[in-house]
């Protein structure tokens, strides 16, 4: 099945992509979600809009996400969250709550970016990655805390 990507999902490509998938993958997993929408002629017309969309938001230079990546490692994010006694999550920490805290530390990243990895259900310290580049990677190191 012929699908237009309107998010970035991994392992298949961004915004704007112009991709071929089986239909089972897109009927439950990619259209459900919004991530991509079935192409036709009509339809076709949205890329240009939509990679334009994407190179606003992007950086194009590659000096200039060496720099945002220096200043994710410089220091570790704090995310507070409701714990138990025995410092178990009630529930996970979700790429939003990232987000919003590495925000607060006064960089900029886009939720989409971040990679977890396996689930964060407990307090502590944790690594997550962060995309800034297509060639940069930045290794945050984040410490979650019970909220007070």
């Amino acid at each position: 099945m012929k699908l237009i990507l309107t998010h970035e999902v991994s392992n298949l490509g961004n915004p704007g992509d112009i991709v071929e998938v089986k239909g089972g993958y897109a009927r439950n997993y990619l259209l459900p979600r919004n991530y991509a929408i079935v192409w036709s002629k009509g339809a076709a017309k949205q890329v240009e809009s939509i990679q334009k969309a994407r190179d606003a938001r992007a950086i194009h230079d590659l000096e200039t996400a060496q720099s945002i990546k220096a200043s994710l490692e410089a220091k570790p994010v704090s995310v507070q969250v409701n714990a138990g006694d025995g410092g178990r999550l009630f529930g996970a920490v979700t790429v939003s709550d990232i987000a919003e805290a590495i925000e607060a530390g006064g960089a900029s990243v886009d939720k989409r970016r971040i990679d977890v990895g396996n689930p964060i259900k407990s307090l502590g310290s944790h690594q997550v990655s962060v995309r800034v580049h297509p060639e940069v990677v930045a290794t945050v190191n984040l410490n979650v805390v019970a909220a007070k």
